[in-house]
């Protein structure tokens, strides 16, 4: 062990240090950690280059310390504004920080991404599936976003539109597995309908409920996905159907139209049948016919071709599904049920096995993995 070369080094190694910037005194204190701990380990595996290994070890001595110190005043700072203990207010400012988190210089698209991110808990991933866009997309949109209200002061409040969006992508999140987020939608959404007249406040809130009141019957043991066919439903949720239907009905009789009151019109359907083959398709179809007049999503498309299917038999389902793109998420799995339906078990089994390998969560995929075994079994039968 050459001591006297240790000590040679020191000085370089604090100036290393310090360059990279450490102030003085931390990065003396790193410098004596790694000399302790060369005096330790040189005699039995000396390293080629001293200085290197010396300037190694002090910095990663001194990121430690800069962390560890870090934490601590985290942990001061929080206990200094934890709250004192006592009743909760009945109400909180989460609404009002999704208005702000919207903010008016951003676009509708971005200030609903960034606001899901950064309010509703949402990750870039799950954002990405509710826009049908990939990850790295919307990764860099959400980046956009932060950076054009970056200084800018978060005083002005979005727009109800863009709140509405917001609420209803982090209740639809929550619906699909994630059972308090789809509460905590619920719950904003009452207050906001609490504070404002507007119909389609009404009309998200309306649709909320009806979703929510299946939830039960929505999956069986194991977290296996139950189609809504196969739902048991003596244990949808009535007082919830029958609060959104109230909801809506007022909503409706404002005679202002919009896509969240026509939604809940076709989940009110739906609630109101006693079974999938006694619904009123022919009336669903209809209120799709509305909704598109409203909105072009690809989505909406694609569940009325299912509807057009019930109601007028599956070949028609399937001429509506050929004029939507093949690659909408969903598609398949669609085309494998109605051509089920049509009577060509060959080719929905090999679709329903497609449509497995495309699913985004582990539920559909099983799911479609098992319709794809069900028909292959009526195929042999």
């Amino acid at each position: 062990m050459n001591e006297p070369l240790l000590r040679e080094l020191v000085p370089a190694v604090i100036g290393v240090l310090v360059r990279r910037g450490a102030d003085f005194a931390a990065a003396e204190d790193a410098v004596q950690e790694a000399l302790i701990r060369a005096l330790e380990t040189w005699p039995d595996d000396p390293p080629r280059d001293a200085k290197a290994w010396l300037v190694a070890a002090a910095w990663r001595k001194f990121l430690d310390a800069a962390r560890a110190e870090t934490s601590r005043r985290g942990r001061e700072l929080a206990v200094e504004v934890e709250p004192p203990t006592g009743p909760v207010p009945a109400t909180d400012d989460t609404l009002w920080l999704y208005f702000l988190c919207a903010h008016p210089s951003l676009s509708p698209g971005s200030a609903v991404a960034l606001t899901l991110r950064a309010v509703g808990g949402l990750t870039t991933r799950q954002i990405a599936t509710a826009y049908l866009v990939p990850e790295a997309t919307m990764a860099q949109r959400i980046s956009r976003a932060k950076r054009r209200i970056t200084g800018l002061p978060l005083d002005q409040p979005g727009d109800l539109t863009t709140m509405l969006r917001v609420l209803y992508l982090v209740f639809n999140e929550g619906y699909s597995g994630d059972i308090d987020l789809a509460a905590e939608a619920i719950r904003l959404t009452r207050q906001l309908a609490a504070s404002t007249d507007e119909p389609e406040v009404s009309g998200l809130l309306a649709l909320m409920l009806l979703h929510h009141a299946r939830r039960a019957s929505r999956t069986g043991p194991g977290g296996r996905l139950v189609p809504l066919a196969e739902q048991d439903r003596s244990r949808w949720d009535t007082g919830l159907i029958a609060e959104g239907v109230a909801i809506l009905q007022t909503a409706l009789a404002r005679d202002r139209l919009g896509e969240y009151q026509t939604q809940a019109a076709i989940a009110a359907l739906h609630a109101d049948a006693p079974s999938t083959s006694e619904t009123d398709w022919v009336q669903i179809v209809e209120w799709y016919d509305e909704l598109l007049l409203l909105t072009a999503s690809p989505v909406v498309r694609l569940n009325r071709a299912v509807a057009v299917g019930e109601a007028d038999g599956p070949r028609a389902g399937l001429a509506a599904l050929s004029e939507l793109d093949p690659e909408l998420p969903r598609h398949t799995a669609v085309r494998a049920y109605l051509l089920e339906r049509a009577g060509d078990l060959e080719q929905a089994a090999a679709l329903y096995t497609e449509a497995s390998r495309a699913a985004t969560n582990v539920p559909e995929r099983d799911h479609l993995t098992r319709e794809a075994a069900r028909v292959r079994q009526l195929l042999h039968s």
